[in-house]
Formats: structure tokens, sequence, C-alpha cells
């Protein structure tokens, strides 16, 4: 008697699968459809639901402990330095703060390279 419920059973749970195998891409495109007529860039609209998110540069600036009149390359990368190394995980250190610190870093490297192409842009016009 088991052997005829579990193969109904088994047709719906096939059933399901592949309703929702077409349903879920389906969904997603349209979502991308309705960001691109919202004016949002597909690529943009992707990165907040696949991609990873940015950190924010006030966090940037608390796990480096330096100030925004602080950040230049040199600061950044001393404060990169001390942290990651003292949080190695050969050290008894956290893996998650390492990568904590690194995003830290990428964040303030990014910041640095957009005021550095701010101040030419100034030099240029002014």
């Amino acid at each position: 008697m088991a052997g005829p419920i579990a193969k109904v059973i088994a047709q719906a749970v096939v059933m399901g699968i592949s309703i929702l195998a077409r349903a879920i891409p389906a969904a997603y495109g349209a979502a991308l459809q309705n960001a691109k007529k919202g004016g949002i860039d597909a690529a943009k609209a992707s990165e907040g639901i696949m991609g990873r998110k940015k950190m924010r540069l006030d966090e940037a600036l608390m796990i480096l402990n330096l100030e925004k009149d602080q950040v230049t390359a040199e600061a950044v990368q001393k404060q990169y330095e001390r942290y990651f190394a003292a949080n190695s995980v050969e050290k008894g250190g956290s893996f998650y703060l390492q990568s904590k610190i690194y995003r830290a870093k990428e964040q303030l490297d990014e910041f640095i390279k957009e005021q550095q192409q701010k101040d030419q842009q100034q030099q240029k016009s002014g």
C-alpha cells in the first residue's frame, strides 16, 4: 500500500519543483524589468539582490580606527597591516575580523581614488 502513496507523493513533489524552477527565474526577470523601468541600472539592481553589499565609509573608518581627514594611502595601509596581522588566524585571531578589515581597506582605497579624481577635475576646471 505504501508503494502507490509514495508514487503519488513523489509525482506531487516533482511537479512542485518544476513549477518553482520556471516561476523563480520569471519573477527575477520581471523584477529586473521593473527596475529598468524605474530608472535603475540592471547591474546595480542585480548587485543588491545577488552581489555583495558595499561597506559604508563610516564603518570602514571605524574598523581601521581612522578619521575622515586622516585618510591617506599610507595611513590606510599602516592600519590595515597592523589590524590584519593582529587578527591572524595563526595567532588565534578571527577570519571574520580579517575579512572586515580587508573590506574596510578596500572601501577606503576606493574613497581615496574618488578623492584624487575629484581633485584632478577641480584642477582642470580651476
